[in-house]
C-alpha cells in the first residue's frame, strides 16, 4: 500500500513539474489538517491542495493547481473545450451582428434590400403565370380539333400535344408555389432582420441577443410527372 502511495505521489509530483515554470522556486502549501508545508520542489502532502510558487525573495511566482485524477482532468479538459466553443460562438455572434448594421444602417436601405430580393421572386411568379395563360391559349385550337374524335381514340400526335400541354402547365404551377414559398422566406428573413437591427440601432450590444433562427429554405414542390 505504501509503495502504491508513493508511486501516486511521483507520478503526481512529475505532472506538477511539466505544468510549472521553468527555474528554482520555492513550494509552499497547508495541508488539510493545517500544517504549512514548504520545499524546494511540488509537496507529495500537498497533491489535493493548490500550492504556491514563490521567488526567492517571497514574491509569489505562480501557483500550482491541485493534481488531478485522469477522470478528473478529462472532465477539466471538456469543460474547456465547451468554454472554448461558447467563447468562439459568442465572438461569432459579435461579429455577426455589427456585420448586420454595416450592411443595413437605416430602416430605409433594409427595406430597399427586401424588395429587391422580393422583385426576383415575383418576375419570376408573373414569367409563370404568363406561361399558363399562353399553354391555355394554344390549348384551345388542341381541344377543338379533339372534339371531331369524340368517342373514338386520338391520333398520337394529338394525344401527345395534349399531354405536353397538360405536363407544361403542372410545371408551371409547380413552380408558382415554390415561388411563392420563396415570397414567405424572404419576408420571414427579413422580419427576423428588422426586429434585430432594431434592437441593435437602440442600443443593444452586438452578440447580447439569442442568435436569430435559422430559416429554412424553400422546399420545392413535388416535381410534375411527365
Amino acid at each position: 500500500m505504501r509503495v502504491l502511495l508513493v508511486a501516486g505521489c511521483l507520478l503526481a509530483c512529475t505532472a506538477w513539474a511539466q505544468e510549472a515554470k521553468p527555474g528554482k522556486g520555492i513550494y509552499t502549501c497547508t495541508t488539510a489538517d493545517g500544517r504549512k508545508l514548504t520545499g524546494d520542489r511540488p509537496i507529495p502532502e500537498c497533491t489535493a491542495r493548490e500550492q504556491r510558487i514563490l521567488n526567492p525573495d517571497g514574491s509569489q511566482r505562480a501557483t500550482l493547481p491541485p493534481f488531478l485524477s485522469p477522470e478528473e482532468r478529462a472532465a477539466k479538459e471538456a469543460a474547456d473545450r465547451r468554454a472554448a466553443a461558447e467563447r468562439i460562438a459568442q465572438q461569432d455572434a459579435i461579429r455577426r451582428d455589427r456585420t448586420l448594421m454595416q450592411r443595413y444602417p437605416t430602416e430605409a436601405v433594409h427595406q430597399r434590400a427586401r424588395n429587391s430580393a422580393l422583385d426576383d421572386a415575383n418576375k419570376a411568379l408573373r414569367i409563370s403565370e404568363r406561361r399558363i395563360k399562353d399553354l391555355g391559349q394554344e390549348r384551345k385550337p388542341l381541344l377543338d380539333e379533339a372534339e371531331f374524335y369524340k368517342g373514338r381514340p386520338l391520333p398520337g400526335k394529338l394525344k401527345q400535344a395534349l399531354d405536353a400541354n397538360d405536363a407544361g402547365v403542372e410545371a408551371q404551377e409547380v413552380l408558382i408555389e415554390n415561388q411563392k414559398a420563396e415570397i414567405v422566406r424572404i419576408n420571414a428573413r427579413f422580419d427576423a432582420e428588422l426586429a434585430r437591427l432594431r434592437k441593435l440601432w437602440g442600443g443593444a450590444t452586438p452578440g447580447s441577443m439569442p442568435p436569430l433562427n435559422e430559416l429554412p429554405k424553400s422546399t420545392p414542390a413535388t416535381t410534375p410527372k411527365h
